[in-house]
């Protein structure tokens, strides 16, 4: 099956920095940016079970995001190294529609959903 000359390219490295882009900012506006491991709390604030909630809430939200990033700066590599869009597991091409969707995506959709 051919692909026609006039079809959309898909600017991959271009979608993957751009949520490059917007995770750093996420995670600058909890206060995890520029290097920052952590939060700091004023040391005047009340440390009462409300305030350690948040804090958790803040650091589980931070993490994630961590790892969204990392997965986000793989896909970059893979790109850069000529391994990106082909599944890490069964090491077919994952499809377009997939990679549009999650750019960052390292498995087709069969492997992503066999548990």
């Amino acid at each position: 099956m051919s692909v026609a000359n006039d079809a959309p390219t898909v600017d991959y490295r271009a979608l993957l920095e751009e949520e490059r882009s917007d995770l750093l900012a996420k995670l600058a506006e909890l206060g995890f940016g520029d290097g920052q491991p952590e939060l700091s709390y004023d040391s005047n604030f009340a440390d009462t079970s409300q305030v350690t909630a948040e804090r958790g809430e803040v650091d589980a939200l931070a993490g994630q995001l961590r790892d969204t990033l990392n997965e986000v700066e793989a896909a970059l590599s893979r790109l850069a190294s000529g391994g990106y869009g082909v599944c890490e597991s069964c090491g077919s091409q994952i499809s377009p529609a997939r990679l549009e969707a999650k750019p960052a995506a390292r498995r087709c959709i069969a492997c992503a959903t066999k548990t």
